[in-house]
């Protein structure tokens, strides 16, 4: 069953890089709190599998026992291919389970318990604040060599989402960021309601991660891989180390664990997509 998973990589190509990002991460805001209430534990099952229930739902089966929710609900994604690479976090997991690193798992919680009880306008409404103060928008006035760095890598992305969209966005070295025009809010916004909640709730975190919707929307169209745009969104601090060097391990320590949430994101978007160009190939294999 597990071969599976392999065939994602193959269908997303660079967009994920599996290989190049680091498994250990930290969560944000409350998923962070909401993952599990502890960040280890003994692995207490042999074996992983997946089954399919009701209404065309998979559930993960930990031995015998159905995985349940922190919230207590029957832990089911709805199709084979998120089940799958969920199953697969599980079966990762060696004498100690490090909960830290099961992203997806813990994306699939949040959709499922919505802690927070939201709906889709409030998440695209949260999701479109970064547009207003998005990394890839804010320029700095020196040093020059930084002003060249953002020109010359944040540029064809902007223009490049802007073609994509038909919108304008533009970039500011104002405190206050460019003003983005309503048209260009109401494009977004039109677009992100085009996905499912729970497309959504994985969008949402890949933006949290990066601080920025146009890079979010680079990784999702395929634009940009993973690696591109963490690199992106981290542009001025690796201006920095280049200038004054970095901390032995820390810098790539942080790196490694935005790569692996923000891979992590990306794969839930697309696996949870009813239109998943992945889920229908697995499902004709």
């Amino acid at each position: 069953m597990f071969r599976s998973l392999l065939r994602l990589q193959s269908q997303f190509g660079n967009t994920l890089s599996f290989s190049k990002v680091c498994p250990r991460s930290q969560h944000f805001g409350f998923a962070l709190k909401y993952s599990t209430a502890a960040q280890e534990r003994k692995r207490f099952y042999q074996d992983v599998s997946i089954s399919q229930g009701e209404g065309g739902v998979y559930e993960i089966n930990l031995d015998r026992r159905k995985l349940k929710t922190p919230g207590g609900k029957l832990f089911t994604v709805p199709n084979e291919a998120l089940a799958i690479a969920v199953a697969t976090e599980w079966d990762a997991q060696r004498e100690t389970l490090k909960f830290y690193t099961m992203h997806l798992t813990t994306l699939c919680n949040t959709a499922l318990d919505n802690p927070t009880q939201r709906n889709k306008d409030q998440m695209i409404n949260a999701a479109l604040k970064f547009l207003e103060t998005d990394t890839v928008c804010y320029r700095v006035d020196e040093p020059y060599g930084l002003v060249d760095l953002q020109k010359n890598e944040w540029d064809p992305v902007l223009h490049w989402i802007e073609n994509r969209y038909n919108v304008t966005i533009g970039s500011s070295s104002s405190i206050l960021g460019p003003e983005i025009p309503e048209a260009t809010k109401d494009t977004f916004r039109q677009h992100l309601n085009s996905y499912n909640f729970w497309s959504l709730t994985g969008l949402e975190y890949v933006i949290t991660q990066l601080k920025s919707v146009v890079l979010s929307m680079g990784i999702i169209d395929r634009h940009l891989s993973v690696e591109q745009a963490v690199l992106l969104s981290r542009l001025e601090e690796e201006y920095q180390i280049r200038q004054w060097g970095n901390v032995e391990w820390a810098h790539d320590y942080d790196m490694y664990e935005l790569r692996a949430r923000t891979a992590a994101g990306t794969l839930f978007v697309h696996l949870s997509s009813e239109s998943s160009t992945v889920k229908r190939k697995l499902m004709q294999d």
